[in-house]
């Protein structure tokens, strides 16, 4: 369990945090500049608190105020940036003993061929980082904070710099080594697909300041994440359980909340759970059921709040869940919505996008 309440200084910039995360996995969600990096170099010993505590599994790593200071080598704590920082005069079978020979015999967990194997980079030992690819750098990067047996692995923007080919490469791996090594890790990111490929447990952190912490589902509805879903794209995200797929495979079917979907393709099997995305702009607003219509997905439901935003409005409607349709004012005059009033939302299926790769993470 990691437990921390710090406040950090970095020149202008200010960030305040406190947290528990005793789930093996976390996500650490927010924009580019919003503090993620800061709260990891705080926890890695490479950033010095201002105030606060930061404690690991019960040991004390940081309590300014009594005093003391765990030294990052002294933390146990595995650390990969986005661009891997290998040793360039090493081999990547030296990159990786470099951490591994640090280790107590008693205190190792893993062998350097088992990490080797589970990674598949057995091929690249001889090799030397610059005859490497952008994936085969992260591999060996992450094979070198295994080896160090950490207590704890921090993942900073892993996947930042490479092609989407590639991050789809490496994401399997890293779902490995959480499923198969059970290594607790905090990952950063700024894309919540990477993110959801892990856990679905998320901190969510904004201007330095923590907005949220839960399960992607309680925080994405959270009304202090409102402002910076919507500016992801994320201001509604549905939990849709998958029930079939259509024989031709052009369409998948789903339930929400008692209500059928119908989705995109998509390989998740009936029974698997997933999250889908929606704009709010992409969500048309009737009175009552629609016939004769395209749009297959008419989800009934009661607004339960308006907010003016510009020359737009933005309409809550309970269909089992918090949905937000973005309408113009005129709409709401004309239909005239209000607070209790019942409303059809309607939804293309071209609108929803998978989340994740799909299924929710266990």
């Amino acid at each position: 369990m990691l437990e921390l309440d710090v406040e950090l200084q970095r020149g202008a910039f200010e960030m305040r945090a406190a947290l528990v995360l005793p789930s093996a996995v976390t996500g650490i969600f927010g924009r580019s500049g919003s503090g993620k990096s800061s709260l990891l170099g705080a926890i890695a010993g490479l950033v010095l608190p201002r105030r606060g505590r930061i404690v690991l599994d019960g040991v004390t790593l940081c309590d300014v105020a009594r005093g003391v200071w765990v030294p990052p080598h002294r933390r146990r704590i595995g650390l990969v940036f986005q661009d891997g920082l290998l040793f360039p005069h090493l081999s990547v079978r030296g990159n990786l003993e470099y951490g591994f020979k640090l280790v107590p015999r008693s205190e190792r967990r893993f062998t350097l061929a088992q990490i080797a194997a589970l990674l598949d980079i057995e091929p690249l030992l001889a090799r030397r980082p610059q005859h490497l690819s952008g994936g085969e750098k992260q591999r060996v990067a992450l094979g070198r904070a295994l080896l160090s047996a950490p207590r704890l692995l921090l993942l900073d923007e892993p996947l930042a710099a490479l092609d989407a080919g590639l991050k789809q490469q490496i994401l399997p791996f890293l779902r490995r080594v959480k499923d198969e090594l059970g290594t607790p890790m905090l990952y950063v990111s700024h894309a919540i697909d990477e993110i959801l490929h892990l856990t679905s447990e998320l901190a969510v952190i904004d201007a330095g300041r923590v907005l949220a912490h839960g399960t992607f589902g309680e925080v994405i509805h959270d009304e202090r994440v409102l402002g910076l879903a919507q500016s992801l794209g994320l201001e509604n995200v549905l939990a849709v359980r998958i029930t079939g797929h259509d024989t031709d495979g052009a369409a998948t079917l789903g339930d929400c909340h008692g209500r059928e979907m119908h989705l995109p393709p998509c390989a998740a099997p009936a029974g698997a759970t997933v999250y889908v995305s929606l704009r709010a702009s992409n969500i048309a607003l009737a009175l009552a059921p629609v016939p004769g219509t395209t749009i297959q997905n008419q989800l009934p439901g009661i607004v339960s709040r308006i907010t003016r935003l510009g020359d737009r409005m933005l309409v809550e409607i309970d269909v089992g869940q918090p949905l937000l349709a973005e309408v113009s004012v005129r709409a709401v005059q004309t239909l005239g919505l209000a607070p209790g009033a019942a409303a059809i939302c309607l939804v293309k299926s071209q609108a929803l996008a998978y989340l994740g790769g799909g299924i929710v993470p266990g």
